[in-house]
């Protein structure tokens, strides 16, 4: 499936891909730096009904965020991962075998670790507003 959208759609972008998805729990985000990943993940965010502060987890790796229902979210930036033993050690496996919700940036580091019923998503630019969404359910 591709999608095309715009930041002003973005939540609503989030929207039809949770509804479309909802047999998976780890989600792996492909794209450029830039591309659009975070912005994405923090609208996924909203929509899932996170109250903490939602942010990159570019230098800590795992962040871990609760919904209004008290489910746990894991968001992952394996960008300055250097190989799988490391993200073992970071506690990337656990979170994505826990069966709670994983929005994973940089998949590529790692593939090995990830589980067969992730989802792969993959965000272009396609202009300085404009993002494409692709995904194979």
């Amino acid at each position: 499936m591709e999608v095309n959208f715009t930041l002003e759609q973005i939540q609503e972008t989030a929207k039809r891909l949770l509804a479309e998805s909802k047999s998976y729990n780890v989600f792996a985000f492909h794209g450029e730096m830039g591309a659009g990943k975070t912005t994405f993940i923090h609208a996924f965010c909203e929509v899932l009904d996170v109250t903490d502060v939602i942010s990159s987890p570019t230098f800590s790796i795992i962040n871990q965020y609760k919904t209004k229902a008290g489910h746990t979210i894991y968001h992952m930036d394996l960008y300055r991962i250097k190989d799988e033993a490391e993200a073992i050690n970071a506690g990337v496996e656990d979170c994505l075998y826990s069966g709670d919700i994983c929005l994973v940036e940089w998949p590529e580091k790692i593939p090995g670790i990830f589980p067969d019923e992730t989802l792969h998503i993959t965000i272009t630019s396609v202009n300085d507003n404009t993002r494409k969404l692709k995904y194979n359910l």
